[in-house]
């Protein structure tokens, strides 16, 4: 028998909140009595236990038998889903508007025609309020069902109006899949190499992206589709790092809903997501007046009146949040202030561990260690390290990958582990060709490295000098400056070229960039 918590039944029972479990046991007493009892009693099993544990569960109930235990886990998973679905049909639109169209359905089956199209009507104006396109599409198809069951006169308006409709509603549907497909494809490539590396990873998403997109008018477009579009190019523009039109897009996609709010509770995944592309690019770009304007209402989402925080909003909430907390710090060169939030942050990231996708956590593994890194606490930066490098999937954000071990090797030779250097560069260069991420900046670096163990103390500043001077005019060749998004080597080679801490050097330089957007 199972003996863990990947059981899906003891993850949704864990899963309800104490409303959710209290609507449920109401719900239940509906029931025939017997099942209604074993079931409950299950429930409550589940509910106590911190791990499951079949076993203890028959242990403690002996009219439960074990031939009986799999269909009713499954019947009780069922009537969980069943409470879940009519507690929330109120708070979540979908629902609402699939509620009304199986009210519909009934209605439709029992030849009560005249009920069944006034009920149709009311799903449509909700859809048609919320931008539900999909449903739409279902609702119209239903209307075309209805119609020679209901209209007795006049039927050739009501069929044109049908036709045109249905065809405006496809049409929608069809930008819109096109554009999401553009979104979900281009965050694909994205999980696996990051950023654009090279020109044939540039080669292959523009042809992709104009050969997709279709040909449009953006002021004619619906707010799904604009909401989509959007959503599109931020992730092409980021992906060729063009911050400056990601930025143009995600303010588009923010203004979006500014001007349409009605629709930020029922898309509110959206708008976080939308809220979240905007702060990425206002930090890549040093736009801190913005940046305090946009993390302000990503933090006052959570008191929106009426908006129900589900896990999954809960997630996004925090994943966004923690993510541009630690980014603020960066934008400011607070590397000590940002140093002393992680241990918080570490310990809400185990708590969404199990629920949080494993770039994510890649993601807050290489920002714990780069603010280390700029604290100059060398050991904790090894420690976050050694997370990424251990993993197995090293196929996810391979560019976080390798760029996590170019940042090893530089720890290591600052706790002065030499020898520790000269091995990783061997396994170093090993990944990086695996990867086909050994570009002119990694060679230049490792290079540097495997020299430093013959460098006299008396050299040391002059090969700093050296390698700056080798690694500076990366910066303005497109497919060479990919690496300085990851790790701002410039500022650690002057940190020791002017015997200054890093934090320091750092923070001179993002002032500066602050100040210019000013």
């Amino acid at each position: 028998m199972p003996n863990n918590n990947t059981d899906p039944l003891f993850q949704l029972i864990k899963s309800l909140t104490k409303a959710e479990k209290r609507y449920f046991k109401l719900h239940a007493t509906t029931q025939k009595a017997s099942e209604n009892t074993k079931f409950i009693k299950l429930f409550d099993l589940i509910d106590k236990q911190k791990d499951f544990n079949e076993v203890k569960i028959l242990e403690k109930e002996e009219s439960i038998k074990s031939q009986q235990l799999s269909n009713l886990k499954a019947h009780l998973y069922k009537q969980i889903l069943k409470s879940l679905r009519s507690s929330n049909s109120e708070e979540d639109i979908d629902l609402l508007i699939r509620e009304l169209i199986d009210h519909s359905t009934i209605l439709y089956n029992k030849c009560l025609y005249e009920q069944c199209v006034k009920m149709l009507e009311k799903a449509k104006h909700t859809a048609e309020k919320y931008d539900k396109n999909i449903l739409l599409l279902e609702i119209t198809e239903f209307e075309k069902r209805l119609v020679t069951k209901f209209i007795r006169t006049n039927i050739e308006d009501k069929v044109s109006f049908l036709i045109k409709a249905s065809d405006q509603i496809n049409h929608k549907i069809s930008s819109i899949s096109t554009f999401s497909n553009l979104t979900i494809k281009l965050y694909s490539f994205y999980l696996k190499i990051g950023f654009l590396r090279n020109h044939k990873d540039f080669e292959l998403v523009n042809s992709f992206l104009y050969s997709t997109l279709p040909v449009f008018q953006e002021d004619k477009l619906s707010f799904d589709e604009k909401m989509y579009l959007y959503n599109s190019f931020v992730g092409y523009y980021f992906f060729i790092q063009d911050f400056e039109r990601g930025h143009e897009y995600a303010k588009k996609w923010v203004n979006l809903f500014d001007e349409n709010s009605d629709l930020i509770l029922p898309k509110i995944e959206m708008y976080i997501r939308a809220l979240n592309n905007l702060l990425v690019s206002q930090s890549k770009l040093h736009k801190y007046d913005e940046f305090k304007v946009c993390i302000q209402k990503l933090d006052e989402i959570k008191e929106l009146p009426d908006l129900k925080i589900t896990e999954n909003i809960r997630l996004l909430l925090f994943k966004y949040t923690a993510t541009h907390r630690i980014n603020r710090h960066f934008m400011l060169g607070e590397f000590t202030e940002g140093s002393q939030k992680i241990p918080e942050i570490a310990k809400s990231l185990e708590d969404f561990e199990q629920l949080l996708d494993t770039h994510y956590i890649i993601i807050f593994y290489y920002k714990f260690a780069c603010m280390y890194f700029g604290n100059e606490d060398y050991q904790n930066v090894v420690y976050w390290l050694n997370k990424i490098i251990n993993m197995k999937d090293v196929d996810l954000r391979s560019d976080i990958h390798s760029f996590a071990r170019i940042l090893n090797l530089i720890s290591h030779y600052e706790l002065g582990n030499i020898d520790l250097v000269d091995y990783y560069i061997r396994s170093t260069y090993r990944f990086l060709i695996k990867k086909n991420d050994l570009h002119l900046f990694q060679k230049i670096i490792m290079k540097f490295l495997r020299k430093l163990s013959s460098i006299t103390r008396d050299q040391l500043i002059d090969a700093f000098k050296d390698l700056r001077e080798q690694l500076i005019p990366l910066n303005d060749k497109f497919y060479e400056r990919r690496p300085f998004i990851y790790f701002d080597i410039i500022s650690w080679l002057e940190s020791k070229i002017e015997h200054k801490n890093v934090q320091e050097t750092i923070k001179q330089k993002v002032q500066r960039k602050i100040s210019n957007n000013l």
